[in-house]
């Protein structure tokens, strides 16, 4: 068992890669001259910091990299209580470190402008489509609570062994592809946090939903699969 400190480490440095290859792709890639990635890309990204980060840190601190996992997690009887607080804090810290690395890349373009977003998350005027505030609320709870749904059965006790982070990976890439348009996809209040502080307007105004919606959504998926799955929560 790794120390506190070693797991909190561990989810610093892989949130902050989440942040810097998620947003990162959005911000220096998406539509950049040419061989933009576009939305695929940037939801592929996103997959893939998950992806990589399990295998380098789950053995570690089981690569949360989010505030709304360590919850959902806790509530699905699989993380211990009193782990959750300094998770959550290690996350936000990495999400910021994350953000903050980006902006002093993205800066040294003469194109790039803070007001543009900063891949931020949105409603209404500040959703890529759009969308309203009910319909990124309605968005956030239910993709948070297939991301749950999703880890709880794949790392089960009786899932295949070893492949749970391409399961997770690939169902963070399907979350990202649908509601991209929506909120520019959170599902995570520390991708959140990072990003709009570094924004530092109307994303810090809206932040509230990025942190609401995924919570409520995550423990929503949580507390269903551990209601089809009992001895699910004996993985604690």
């Amino acid at each position: 068992m790794k120390t506190l400190p070693q797991r909190m480490t561990a989810e610093m440095i892989g949130t902050a890669w989440l942040v810097l290859g998620g947003c990162g792709s959005a911000v220096l890639a998406a539509s950049f001259p040419s061989v933009g990635i576009g939305l695929l890309g940037v939801s592929l990204a996103f997959g893939l910091t998950v992806l990589t980060m399990a295998f380098a840190i789950g053995h570690i601190s089981g690569c949360h990299l989010n505030p709304a996992v360590s919850i959902g997690l806790c509530v699905g009887g699989r993380f211990p209580a009193k782990d959750v607080v300094p998770y959550i804090v290690a996350q936000v810290i990495g999400g910021l470190a994350g953000a903050t690395a980006l902006y002093f890349i993205a800066r040294g373009a003469a194109t790039f402008h803070l007001a543009d977003g900063f891949a931020s998350n949105g409603y209404a005027e500040h959703s890529p489509g759009g969308y309203s505030m009910s319909a990124a609320i309605i968005t956030e709870v239910v993709m948070s609570f297939m991301f749950l749904f999703i880890i709880m059965g794949a790392t089960s006790v009786s899932a295949p062994a070893g492949l749970a982070p391409i399961a997770i990976g690939l169902g963070l890439t399907l979350i990202h592809l649908i509601s991209i348009p929506v909120t520019n996809t959170s599902v995570n209040p520390a991708r959140s946090t990072g990003v709009a502080i570094i924004e530092g307007g109307w994303a810090l105004q809206q932040l509230w939903l990025f942190w609401a919606a995924p919570v409520i959504g995550a423990i929503g998926g949580s507390v269903v699969y551990r209601l089809l799955d009992p001895a699910s929560s004996k993985n604690a």
